[in-house]
């Protein structure tokens, strides 16, 4: 077994702790100032070590960690999750924003097709139809 982790860039833990799906998307969100490490704008170059602490800002929701672990490969989402501990403020507000959301159905838009139901109504109001 190799030995454990003392260090690791920015973007690979970040992709490791799945907060983002590819390691490109994460280095994007680097860049573009989404993630903080100690308070201050990073490069995803920047090595992180255990006890660094992280604000990450994706969408409308946002994060303020605490690294605990590393890892170099990205696994399940229970391992991942003991990569890093939330503060309880974060997790709260997350919490909140996902149950106003729920509640207001906002993030719910039905873009796309209409479904069967929908060409039914659509048919009954403009008067289109058919009756073959």
């Amino acid at each position: 077994m190799s030995e454990p982790l003392s260090e690791q860039r920015l973007d690979k833990w970040l992709w490791a702790a799945r907060f983002f799906k590819t390691r490109q998307l994460a280095i994007e969100a680097v860049n573009g100032g989404k993630v903080q490490v100690n308070g201050q704008r990073a490069k995803p170059s920047r090595v992180i070590r255990p006890g660094a602490r992280l604000e990450i800002h994706k969408g409308a929701l946002s994060w303020e960690i605490e690294v605990v672990a590393l890892d170099r490969q990205r696994r399940g989402a229970p391992e991942a999750a003991a990569l890093y501990v939330e503060c309880e403020e974060s997790r709260l507000r997350r919490q909140e924003l996902a149950r106003a959301r729920r509640e207001t159905g906002l993030g719910q838009d039905r873009a796309g097709r209409p479904t069967k139901r929908d060409r039914r109504q659509i048919e009954r109001f403009t008067g289109t139809l058919d009756d073959s």
